[in-house]
């Protein structure tokens, strides 16, 4: 078998075996086929596309490429989400408790920010004491004893995917579903849930634009759950405009812990009832989607994801009162609120000139390795379709530096536009698509 006639092949547009596949796979991950072939084959599959199988198999030799975890022992019950990324998408950290504390165990391995989109791990490590980079023991053992964790990804899952995303992010390969899927799902396998829940970001701040593009995607993962025997439901959500008001890395666990208090932003709290629900019904511990929701709104009634909140926080070395007192997160040194330039109704958020006002701010990072400033960040104070009236604080930007908040304020100002007409508001979800769906109208390959 040679790495020429298999880049041929699906140049031609001809669907690959399954040996075919991992020999590309394989043999780029030990480095016998060079960057320039892989990259011809990366390329060949974003203009011809994957069938199913063929996307499925992919995933499968990504996955076991390195290790494979194994909860069953220990977390009969264990489930996982998975953001496609976005601006202010602290969604896991009120989640994950949640759900945890309604009898299901999380064992999630979460990423950093790059470019726009946040990190929920840096958000984390906000917090003093925090540790995100656990060994597999000590990610086993708290899975275990606590039921919840959150870590990056120290551990030797899916090396084939990080050999070939490196690739694709240099070579005008990263916006092909086959290939996102297969990245997503590769990682989420090997990682030992076997109920995930996938949050489809659409809009400005995501990285697919449109709906139709989104729903491709959402169906490729959750085929690709069910062909590996995973139980999968993605559900398509906006991101036009930040989710909730906080953008940044401490002022989105404040945000978080107001959450867990029964407190935050509507549209936030909302959204993250709604994943709850859909993890709990995933989980086995509801029959359906609104049984889930009221065993989540329960939860939160309780106290008892906020408890469990603290009990992640504890377990992982981070500094419980500091969250119990959010006021000892850090704090930016500056503190500018904008006020608004105009009447008229909110037209447009941009999420992702917001994002990028953040990233200006030392919140985030335009290259791997960047230091992260976690008291940095922008606050809005309106959603799309509501009314503003000129003079009121539009946002306001917490920053470390007179000139980075010039350019922020500058940027931000760019990024609302007003109407004099009412607008209608952004729904939160666009769509749910699960396995018997699809499966409903598409003949397996």
């Amino acid at each position: 078998m040679r790495a020429v006639d298999i880049i041929a092949k699906k140049r031609d547009g001809a669907e690959l075996t399954r040996e075919e596949i991992a020999f590309f796979v394989q043999g780029y991950t030990r480095e016998e086929i060079p960057d320039y072939q892989a990259a011809a084959w990366l390329m060949s599959i974003c203009w011809r596309g994957m069938s199913r199988r063929e996307t499925t198999d992919l995933t499968l030799e990504m996955a076991h490429s390195g290790d494979l975890l194994d909860l069953s022992e220990i977390a009969p019950h264990s489930v996982d989400k998975h953001s496609t990324g976005g601006v202010g998408d602290k969604v896991s950290l009120v989640v994950v408790p949640l759900v945890a504390s309604s009898g299901l165990t999380v064992a999630k391995m979460s990423g950093r920010a790059l470019g726009f989109s946040g990190g929920t791990l840096d958000k984390l490590e906000s917090i003093d004491g925090f540790r995100a980079d656990l060994t597999t023991q000590e990610f086993m053992d708290q899975t275990r004893e606590v039921g919840l964790v959150i870590s990056g990804q120290s551990l030797d899952l899916a090396p084939a995917d990080g050999a070939l995303y490196s690739l694709r992010d240099v070579t005008g390969t990263v916006p092909c579903a086959p290939l996102i899927a297969s990245s997503i799902m590769s990682k989420k396998i090997a990682g030992g849930a076997k109920a995930i829940l996938l949050d489809v970001k659409v809009g400005r701040g995501a990285f697919v634009a449109t709906t139709n593009e989104a729903l491709r995607l959402a169906e490729a993962m959750v085929e690709i759950g069910y062909d590996a025997g995973r139980r999968v439901t993605a559900l398509i959500s906006d991101m036009n405009q930040p989710l909730g008001y906080a953008v940044g890395n401490a002022l989105e666990v404040r945000e978080a812990i107001d959450t867990l208090h029964e407190g935050g932003p509507s549209d936030f709290r909302q959204h993250c009832m709604v994943v709850a629900a859909e993890l709990l019904r995933l989980g086995g511990l509801a029959n359906s989607a609104d049984e889930g929701l009221d065993k989540a709104q329960a939860a939160l009634a309780s106290g008892a994801a906020w408890e469990k909140f603290v009990a992640l926080i504890r377990a992982q070395g981070g500094d419980a009162d500091q969250v119990k007192n959010p006021d000892r997160l850090p704090h930016a040194p500056l503190v500018q609120a904008t006020p608004a330039p105009c009447s008229g109704y909110l037209k447009e958020l941009d999420a992702r000139q917001v994002a990028l006002a953040t990233v200006d701010l030392g919140a985030g990072r335009a290259r791997k390795g960047d230091s992260i400033d976690h008291a940095v960040g922008v606050i809005v104070h309106y959603k799309v379709g509501e009314y503003v009236e000129a003079g009121t604080p539009l946002f306001t930007v917490h920053a470390n530096d007179e000139h980075k908040l010039a350019l922020a304020t500058a940027r931000l100002l760019e990024a609302h536009t007003f109407s004099d007409e009412a607008v209608q508001p952004y729904p939160l979800f666009y769509k749910r698509v699960s396995s018997r769906a699809i499966l409903g109208r598409r003949p397996q390959a």
